[in-house]
């Protein structure tokens, strides 16, 4: 029990804390979410996912293993998403945002974190991986759905070709091939805007809460608190066993798949207008529930 506590007061409660700072800060200021939103979009995710590929520490077959376990989980909870909410009949705007909610979990600020405390350094490496490609699916693939809840095929594609984060991502993988060094001053310039992501996006979160409504959200929130804190780690247990992931990597992966929905989710949907206030109770509310079921994974695991 003494353990429980220590991950939530070391790992979860600072994400309260911080979100909480947003919610005061935007209750008193009346500030607009949409401009912090915008530089993270835009200018702190694009750095940190660059600053991630271009530091990675583990062989090409390890990389190449977790990427495609990890893109291969996003698709297919994604797809159980579509499923269920076609079977709902959820209008194209609210599936989207389901869609958002459901597949994109948080790796970074949430899961780095909680991987770290339970399992160490080793799995942290691994867990990385996972953490790098749902940042780059959420800012390619969340993209194109985002847009797709108010726009067509062709126009989002477009949308996605001016992403920033395509070509940080282009980029980030050329410079670690070949071994390139950034000069100081633009390297130090790219890891401070890229460490300004995850705060952001925490204070992002509080700033939210001020639009979120739950009120004819009870479905589609049951749902998505399902698929992302229950079915997406079944999904990630049965796909460990066909990439023959164990240890380390079997531990990082099936408990980053766990993590509730991510907060950059609100910063997609809030960009292109994806029913944010829903992408925002569903954060919240995976996040509140996770705390619980994130300790049964753990004792699973061997936490």
């Amino acid at each position: 029990m003494s353990n429980l506590l220590t991950l939530f007061y070391n790992n979860i409660l600072p994400i309260f804390l911080a979100a909480g700072a947003g919610y005061l800060l935007s209750r008193h200021l009346k500030l607009n979410p949409r401009t912090l939103s915008q530089a993270i979009f835009y200018i702190f995710s694009p750095c940190l996912v660059f600053t991630l590929i271009r530091t990675s520490q583990l062989d090409d077959g390890d990389i190449l293993r977790m990427i495609s376990f990890a893109g291969l989980l996003i698709l297919l909870v994604g797809a159980l998403t579509l499923l269920v909410g076609r079977l709902m009949r959820l209008e194209k705007k609210l599936l989207a945002a389901c869609l958002l909610s459901t597949m994109f979990m948080n790796a970074g600020n949430f899961g780095l974190s909680v991987v770290l405390f339970a399992f160490g350094e080793n799995s942290l490496a691994y867990s990385s991986l996972l953490f790098v490609t749902s940042s780059v699916m959420i800012n390619t693939v969340g993209v194109i759905i985002a847009s797709l809840g108010s726009a067509n095929l062709r126009q989002a594609l477009l949308s996605f070709l001016k992403l920033p984060a395509v070509y940080s991502l282009a980029l980030g993988f050329v410079f670690l091939e070949t071994g390139w060094v950034l000069p100081a001053p633009v390297e130090r310039a790219t890891q401070v805007l890229g460490d300004a992501a995850i705060p952001g996006m925490l204070v992002l979160l509080g700033m939210q809460l001020q639009i979120v409504r739950w009120k004819g959200f009870g479905a589609p929130l049951t749902m998505v608190n399902v698929l992302r804190l229950v079915v997406s780690p079944l999904i990630a247990i049965g796909l460990a066993r066909v990439f023959n992931l164990s240890g380390h990597a079997l531990q990082a992966g099936v408990l980053e798949s766990a993590m509730p929905s991510a907060v950059l989710n609100i910063v997609v949907a809030t960009e292109f207008d994806t029913r944010p206030e829903f992408v925002t109770a569903a954060v919240t509310t995976t996040t509140l529930i996770s705390a619980l079921t994130l300790t049964l994974w753990l004792a699973y695991l061997g936490g």
